[in-house]
């Protein structure tokens, strides 16, 4: 059985691997979408990630394709109590940025999408640095205090305002920043170690990385000289032009084969075993992709192994 990990101070027991939520709506259409969650829970999966903004960026949709599709799959289920869902606020076309009376628009035009009176947890998507994050934090309290939302938690924040936010909520006693969403992989590393790891690690953040596989290129089907269909097969390849991305595939086959492991799956528990890490984000657009990705729950590295891929991405 897998043990849960819990999210950094919170109460919320998730699964050790997120499922990400930005297909859905987009390359999954509702029914290849409500197969791959069907399959993610039975796998023991209950932690499901999201965003409004998810995917607006696709000509003919608005935003929010995401949450209505998860909307509809948790009616179809007898208890939302056991799945915990986390969306993000500051992108939707509607609801751009972080002015308090946006965090409000955008939060109830969630809720109504993923037909639920509750967020579990709440990210800021991308920090907004034209408000000052007393009134960003004063606002996420707010929705907190209300029962509209659980926990709330940030993403693409710079450490200096992750600091000044988390000293604001201390020192006034309001909600407090649980997670920390950063883009984290074997071959992009500088994204979040450094200054901003040590942040979320002395705050007891836990950290959900996305780009876990780094758009699909972490899953060992992006070689030289070959042609992968997919809607992100430009930036996944584009790692085959640097010399880190082919000794981080050479490191990853050969603790795949060593270990009678999916490269993917390798990928996602070397990210599993950072410092701070909780729960590495991984999309499927199919059922037949999941296994590889939930089977992170199952599969620990040794310091060997852990060691010969750290080296093999610096």
């Amino acid at each position: 059985m897998t043990s849960p990990r819990t999210l950094g101070s919170s109460d919320l027991q998730v699964f050790p691997l997120a499922l990400g939520g930005n297909v859905f709506g987009w390359t999954a259409d509702e029914d290849q979408s409500f197969a791959v969650l069907d399959a993610y829970v039975a796998a023991g999966g209950n932690f499901i990630d999201t965003a409004d903004a998810y995917s607006a960026w696709v000509e003919g949709n608005e935003g929010g394709e995401s949450e209505t599709v998860i909307g509809k799959w948790l009616a179809s289920r007898s208890d939302r109590s056991d799945i915990v869902v986390a969306t993000k606020a500051g992108a939707h076309p509607d609801h751009r940025g972080l002015a308090a009376g946006t965090l409000k628009g955008a939060a109830e035009a969630s809720l109504r999408r993923l037909g639920t009176d509750h967020i579990d947890l709440y990210y800021t998507h991308f920090d907004d640095e034209t408000v000052p994050v007393e009134e960003i934090i004063t606002a996420l309290d707010q929705l907190v205090k209300e029962g509209k939302v659980r926990y709330i938690a940030a993403s693409n924040i710079s450490p200096e305002r992750l600091r000044a936010s988390l000293d604001f909520s201390e020192r006034e006693g309001l909600a407090r920043y649980v997670a920390l969403q950063p883009h984290h992989n074997l071959v992009s590393r500088d994204t979040y170690e450094g200054d901003l790891q040590d942040t979320a690690a002395r705050a007891g953040l836990a950290a959900v990385p996305y780009y876990a596989l780094a758009s699909g290129f972490l899953t060992g089907k992006y070689r030289p000289g070959t042609a992968v269909e997919s809607a992100r097969s430009a930036k996944a390849g584009g790692h085959l032009e640097s010399e880190q991305g082919l000794k981080v595939l050479a490191a990853l086959d050969r603790v795949a084969g060593e270990r009678g492991a999916e490269i993917a799956t390798v990928a996602l528990a070397w990210l599993a075993a950072q410092p701070t890490v909780a729960a590495p984000i991984a999309s499927a657009r199919t059922v037949e992709q999941l296994p590889a990705l939930v089977a992170v729950a199952d599969l620990r590295l040794t310091d060997g192994e852990l060691a010969l891929l750290t080296e093999a991405s610096a």
